[in-house]
């Protein structure tokens, strides 16, 4: 297994994400604030069908470098894909269950970058 720094593992995701056209990209950094993880990264797809090619893109991406998902959670229905990385947590959302869950207002505190 190839071992990646939290920031190294963000990077590749971002990467790879942008390769399948997600949309609004942001990652929220966590660390200092949480042990959930160091760092959140989401996005948006226009549907389900999306969702699920940007999850699968990033998970066998991962995988070919040797990282692979602790937890994938909401892949069948595809409205709010989550992929644990450990130090990475994808978030991969239709336009409507962003807006509602809204992470990033949740998380208004961490440090914010957009792709």
């Amino acid at each position: 297994m190839t071992a990646f720094t939290a920031e190294q593992l963000l990077d590749k995701i971002v990467e790879i994400s942008q390769e399948k056209k997600a949309r609004e990209l942001v990652s929220l950094k966590l660390s200092g604030l949480t042990l959930i993880a160091d760092y959140f990264v989401i996005m948006s797809t226009g549907s389900n069908r999306q969702a699920q090619a940007v999850s699968d893109h990033i998970y066998e991406g991962l995988k070919e470098s040797g990282v692979q998902a602790l937890r994938v959670e909401g892949y069948q229905e595809g409205q709010w894909i989550l992929l644990d990385y450990g130090t990475v947590v994808v978030h991969i959302f239709q336009d409507e269950e962003r807006a509602f869950y809204d992470l990033e207002r949740l998380w208004g505190d961490a440090e914010r970058k957009d792709y």
